[in-house]
């Protein structure tokens, strides 16, 4: 079952049947104790006025007994001798003797206190029923009573009845139990029609509960259908600009699209990007290579005029370019710098070097004490380095400065030169690729616009940043912060 409506109607459908039927169950169980309570009772009324005529030393065959058909009785004395039933009483069960014909009595209970067989005055301490003492002469257990279910026939008619047990003394000292019943008819039939309502009326309240669910579940998605319909247009179409439609609720689902909206709004955002990369790569390797070509050229048809410095210079150009456009590659494709520890100080030290050939010598300061330490990819840190000073000599008049300095649980390598500077409305601009200043381009034509990306791209990898500012010189500061080591 695919079908999240499908899913949802048949879940809800499912805990509202187990709560209905355990409810059900629940209501079931309470209506039956309360009706066989109400019969219990019932019964407990009779056996009480039978036994109370029997405490009074009314004879067996003089007893009153109410509703006959409604209400059998069977008495019984210590030994389980049926001494006196109701009239009509055919059959019984359940009180513990079976027999509903009296045994020949050899004189009835008199007031007098004599009864053949029954001349021994220990029927007082008889406990004669599970250890409980029997009932004073004359007197009948107020306070225990026993029930039980049985069946009964009367007049040919065999029923189910709730028995009552009352225990009750004769003048005369013997111990009666008088077991009275009341029909349970009543609570079967009252059981019997509940269950029925309930057994019928179940499942055509399932059905609707399941319908519900179906119509609710099917407008509460409705939103996402038409987000999935203009998504799979969106992929068919390729076509970024589009977006999905919001709903105007505050739910989960308008959370979503607007999250939907944000990554189409993202992903189109670097799209675009990589389309301006790949055309600006293009463009950039363009000249080199046409350079290089045409002197080759050259060479070839007329080789006293090869320039052999130049098509060197043109391939250095285009290596670096390279180099570059395969690191960017990598930056973008998420690669996780190396985890070593390194002295920035000794790494800005040795980047300087290693420049022979600058026209401007930079100047470094750095703290003699030490603890310089950072945690990244030395290549690329140094390819930082390298590119602020790279930038620092195409712009400086006189000076270029390396100062490297312990700053707010970091260290910071300012690079600055005595240039014009970068006016505030560029300072963010020329850290975006393929982006050089007028004046770049006419003093220095080999550059591509890609170091100062670079070097704001390792920054971050590494957990830094890159910012840039005004010099006290008056041209440019480039710091860089990275996190101190652990």
């Amino acid at each position: 079952m695919t079908s999240v409506r499908a899913r949802a109607a048949l879940g809800a459908t499912a805990v509202v049947a187990l709560a209905l039927v355990g409810a059900g169950l629940a209501v079931l169980l309470v209506l039956r104790a309360n009706l066989t309570g109400q019969a219990g009772l019932q019964a407990e009324v009779v056996a009480r006025e039978v036994a109370g005529q029997l405490a009074f030393g009314v004879p067996y065959d003089r007893l009153e007994m109410r509703d006959e058909e409604d209400h059998p009785v069977q008495v019984t004395d210590e030994n389980g001798r049926v001494v006196a039933v109701s009239k009509d009483l055919e059959a019984i069960s359940g009180t513990g003797t079976d027999r509903v014909t009296p045994a020949p009595s050899t004189a009835p209970a008199s007031p007098d206190g004599s009864a053949p067989g029954s001349g021994d005055d220990d029927a007082d301490d008889d406990d004669g029923d599970g250890g409980r003492p029997a009932p004073g002469r004359g007197e009948v257990d107020s306070d225990d009573q026993d029930f039980v279910n049985g069946t009964a026939t009367v007049d040919g008619e065999r029923a189910d009845y709730r028995f009552a047990s009352v225990r009750a003394t004769t003048p005369a000292g013997t111990t009666l139990t008088v077991h009275a019943g009341a029909p349970l008819a009543a609570e079967q039939e009252a059981v019997g029609s509940v269950r029925t309502a309930m057994l019928a009326g179940l499942p055509v309240l399932l059905l609707v509960v399941a319908g519900v669910t179906w119509l609710v579940t099917r407008r509460a998605l409705r939103p996402v259908e038409g987000i999935r319909r203009e998504m799979a247009a969106i992929t068919a179409s390729e076509d970024l600009s589009r977006r999905v439609p919001e709903p105007g609720s505050r739910d989960e689902i308008a959370r979503l699209a607007r999250t939907t909206n944000e990554t189409l709004t993202a992903l189109e955002a670097s799209v675009e990007r990589q389309r301006r990369f790949v055309a600006d790569a293009s463009h950039e390797l363009r000249s080199p290579i046409a350079s290089l070509r045409t002197q080759l050229e050259v060479g070839a048809a007329h080789p006293a005029l090869l320039d052999l410095p130049g098509a060197v210079a043109d391939t250095v150009r285009l290596q670096a370019l390279a180099a570059d456009l395969l690191l960017l590659a990598r930056l973008d494709a998420g690669e996780r710098p190396g985890r070593t520890t390194l002295d920035l100080g000794a790494l800005v030290h040795e980047e300087v070097s290693q420049r022979t050939g600058d026209r401007i010598p930079p100047t470094v300061r750095v703290p003699e004490s030490g603890g310089l330490e950072v945690s990244g990819s030395r290549g690329q840190l140094a390819r930082v380095i390298g590119n602020l000073l790279d930038n620092a000599e195409r712009h400086a008049e006189h000076a270029v400065t390396v100062s490297v300095r312990r700053e707010r649980g970091g260290i910071a390598v300012a690079v600055t030169d005595d240039g014009a500077g970068v006016p505030s409305d560029e300072r963010e601009r020329i850290f975006e690729r393929f982006v050089r200043l007028d004046d770049a381009r006419t003093r220095d034509e080999g550059g591509a616009g890609l170091g100062l990306a670079i070097a704001r791209d390792v920054a971050a990898r590494h957990g830094g940043r890159l910012t840039v500012g005004d010099a006290p010189e008056g041209g440019a500061r480039f710091e860089l912060w990275l996190p101190a080591a652990d």
